[in-house]
């Protein structure tokens, strides 16, 4: 018989904690002892979750929020160098949402996910929140009004993802120009420069010092010629 599995109450008490406040609201929790706290939550129960983990868990620093695409890549590995059509991408997008995705700890049931990270400084213990957001509908409530530092998270997260929060004052892109087109962290997004070279530039290999370049592929300088 194995033995007894390591019981942690003070991370078991913050997941007691949001069952008691979030009731139906909290879908499904993970738990790995000693080491950290998953929880998936409603839509509308998400930003209730931030202010219960800010005033009930003392969770007051907020680490970060964005999101996740489950979806594989449609594109296969850039070292692979296969290039596809828009109607193949197409194709094996519909494929993997049929055959339904992978969605780590505490499940899913969307393509992409937010996912937000809390932590107490006077407890030392934190949480990872999660939430889907509808493959119908890509909206979410803001998070801004339990931290403001929300802000410049959920306008990245709309930049690169498309999901548009609901009660933020200012959507506006920050990296990319206004009126550009497309999503750039979706998994079906086609980067041009992957399509130029495969990707980290695996093709440009830097000699060793003190090796002629060209020479490992057997090129010939102009004046060995």
């Amino acid at each position: 018989m194995v033995g007894t599995p390591e019981v942690d109450h003070a991370r078991q008490h913050l997941i007691d904690v949001l069952r008691a406040e979030l009731g139906a609201g909290l879908i499904d929790t993970y738990l790995k002892p000693g080491l950290d706290v998953w929880a998936r939550v409603s839509p509308d129960a998400w930003c209730r979750a931030a202010e219960v983990c800010r005033d009930k868990l003392h969770m007051r620093y907020f680490c970060f929020l964005s999101a996740v695409d489950w979806l594989p890549s449609p594109f296969g590995k850039s070292e692979d160098g296969v290039s596809r059509t828009g109607d193949e991408v197409r194709a094996l997008t519909a494929a993997n949402l049929a055959e339904g995705l992978d969605h780590g700890y505490c499940g899913g049931d969307t393509r992409f996910q937010l996912i937000a990270r809390l932590h107490s400084v006077t407890t030392h213990l934190g949480i990872h929140l999660k939430m889907d957001v509808s493959d119908s509908d890509l909206t979410a409530p803001s998070w801004i009004r339990a931290f403001a530092g929300a802000n410049w998270h959920e306008r990245e997260v709309h930049e690169m993802f498309g999901i548009v929060f609901t009660g933020h004052p200012n959507m506006a892109n920050l990296y990319l120009p206004g009126d550009f087109v497309g999503h750039p962290l979706r998994k079906d997004f086609p980067l041009l420069a992957r399509e130029v070279k495969p990707w980290p530039g695996l093709v440009d290999v830097e000699p060793m010092p003190g090796e002629p370049a060209g020479e490992e592929d057997g090129e010939v300088s102009g004046e060995e010629a």
